[in-house]
C-alpha cells in the first residue's frame, strides 16, 4: 500500500503545504536528507490551534494538535518530493515543542501524536529518534510545533 492510500485508510487528508512567513524555507534537501521546518498546530479548517497545554488543553487534546503538525510535515514532504511520497525512505528525527504551563510534564505524550501518526503512515520507515521539549511560548501562540528530518531516495 502506498502512502496516499494509507492516509485515506486512516481517514486523514493532507492540508495544503503553505509557504513560510519568515526569513527561512519550509524544506531543504541536503544530500539524501530532507529537512522540514517547524510545522505549527492548525486545525482542519485552517485555524490556529492556540493556547497553553496544562491550562487551555489537556494532554489528549494536545496529542491531536501534534497529529495536525505531523500532517503538515507530510504535506511539506510531499511538496518537496515533487508530489511523490514514495521518495521518502525513512523518518530520521522529529523534534516537538509544547507550549505548556510550568507544571505540565507530559510533553512526550503530546508529541506522541506526531510520532504515532508518522509511524502509522510510513510503517517501519516511520520509526524515528525524537525530542519533546516544553516551552513558555510558540509562534502565533500555537499549542504545538514539530519539525522533521527524513531520508529520501
Amino acid at each position: 500500500m502506498n502512502i496516499e492510500e494509507k492516509l485515506k485508510e486512516l481517514s486523514f487528508t493532507l492540508p495544503k503545504a503553505t509557504d513560510p512567513v519568515g526569513s527561512y524555507v519550509a524544506t531543504k534537501i541536503s544530500g539524501n536528507l530532507l529537512y522540514i521546518s517547524g510545522q505549527i498546530s492548525i486545525d482542519e479548517d485552517g485555524n490556529l490551534i492556540k493556547g497553553k497545554v496544562g491550562k487551555d488543553f489537556n494532554t489528549d487534546q494536545a496529542y491531536k494538535a501534534a497529529e495536525r503538525c505531523a500532517l503538515n510535515i507530510i504535506s511539506q514532504a510531499k511538496k518537496a518530493c515533487a508530489n511523490d511520497l514514495s521518495k521518502i525512505k525513512s523518518c530520521v528525527k522529529l523534534t516537538g515543542f509544547v507550549n505548556s504551563t510550568d507544571d505540565f510534564i507530559e510533553q512526550p505524550k503530546v508529541i506522541n501524536g506526531a510520532s504515532d501518526l508518522i509511524k502509522k503512515v510510513f510503517g517501519d520507515n516511520g520509526t524515528h529518534t525524537r525530542a519533546a521539549v516544553s516551552t513558555n511560548s510558540l509562534p502565533l501562540g500555537v499549542a504545538v510545533e514539530v519539525d522533521a528530518i527524513f531520508e529520501i531516495k
